[in-house]
């Protein structure tokens, strides 16, 4: 019995290991239903986050095909045994679903279900959303009541989970907002008394042109002064975006602001992720942002478009010149294919500082992004 009972909490440590690994609400919910699913051995999992009105906000299923999925349509509204689980916030575990009272109907291209085993996931009284179960594997046996106090010795974990996905999603939208704000103020206090200046000097030439020929001189000290005023306006302009780089590089640089990057992509993401660095002299503020820059978006490509299994990032300073490589072990691709992949962009940012970036691809051998800048 204790052997038992050891091995049911290890599959409920590696089920909730799993979930927190993840930040993201939406990665959350999937990895929640697919860890119940496995740790109840069962055909189908579901999981439903109510909305405001009653009904579900967010549905997330695991063994239905995209297929079925669009043939069943829109998502689960109020009716039936899963909206009755919404308005009770109850367990409910049933040898045929089918047979209760509560149970309505089904899409005409939904799957059969028997055996069912629906658990709330609470955060104190609040209901975060429901766990759905149905169709256990095991022939015969439907879902017992050890399974349901399974179940719900999950849902307490994984609401913990939820709960700091949710709460990391808005601490991040609160800092893009606070960045947002803080980039508005700096363009309008550094460029736009300028490009006022500009303007007014624009408008004195325009009028002196119409008095004719005589004004000439003065149009000309005009002219001057805005092709003088837009070079100003450009310059200050250039330096406020030299400004408005991550504040995380002044609080820590470019090494470890690369390396948090990297632990919490490993974190959002199923591919295992690495960073090595050497040590680093100091760097020009523009070459820090620049390849950090260049790494987020290297990575950003990897994560989405390679289905690699393993990224690796690496950053060294060798023979005066900084080095930055991103290499995935994906699918790969063939030259010119790599256009929608930001590859424009990454050039021109390493160009900028004086760098050279270069790509190396090839259909089942994975992506490397190398940055070089002299120092």
């Amino acid at each position: 019995m204790t052997a038992d009972r050891d091995e049911i909490l290890q599959a409920v440590s590696s089920a909730v290991l799993a979930v927190t690994r993840h930040l993201s609400v939406r990665e959350v919910l999937q990895v929640i239903v697919r860890s119940a699913q496995r740790l109840l051995d069962c055909r189908y999992a579901a999981l439903g986050v109510p909305d405001e009105d009653g009904s579900f906000a967010e549905f997330v299923a695991e063994g239905l095909t995209d297929k079925q999925w669009d043939a069943i349509g829109p998502l689960p509204r109020q009716h039936g045994m899963l909206g009755a689980m919404l308005r009770d916030g109850a367990p409910v575990r049933l040898p045929d679903l089918r047979a209760d009272p509560r149970f309505e109907w089904w899409p005409k291209a939904h799957p059969v279900m028997k055996d069912f085993l629906g658990v709330p996931i609470r955060d104190g009284e609040q209901v975060l959303g429901i766990i759905f179960l149905a169709n256990k594997r095991t022939p015969g046996t439907g879902f017992t009541q050890a399974d349901q106090e399974l179940l719900t010795l999950f849902a307490a974990h994984a609401a913990i989970a939820l709960t700091n996905a949710r709460l990391y999603e808005s601490g991040r939208e609160l800092a893009m907002l606070e960045e947002r704000n803080r980039m508005a103020r700096e363009l309008h206090d550094a460029v736009t008394q300028k490009l006022f200046s500009l303007r007014l000097s624009a408008q004195a030439a325009g009028t002196m042109l119409a008095k004719g020929p005589d004004s000439a001189g003065q149009v000309a000290a005009e002219l001057e002064r805005v092709q003088r005023l837009a070079g100003e306006a450009l310059a200050e302009l250039r330096a406020v975006i030299v400004e408005l780089r991550p504040a995380e590089l002044d609080r820590h640089g470019l090494a470890e602001t690369l390396r948090k990057h990297v632990r919490l992509l490993d974190r959002l993401h199923p591919p295992a992720l690495s960073f090595e660095c050497g040590e680093l002299p100091p760097l020009k503020a523009a070459v820090e942002v620049a390849v950090l820059r260049v790494a987020q978006e290297a990575l950003h490509n990897a994560l989405r478009h390679s289905g690699a299994a393993t990224v690796g990032v690496r950053l060294a300073f060798e023979d005066d010149t900084l080095r930055l490589t991103v290499r995935d072990d994906g699918g790969g691709f063939e030259e010119g294919e790599s256009r929608g992949l930001g590859l424009v962009s990454m050039r021109d940012r390493a160009e900028a500082v004086g760098g050279v970036l270069s790509v190396e691809s090839a259909p089942g051998r994975g992506t490397t992004v190398r940055v070089e800048v002299g120092g």
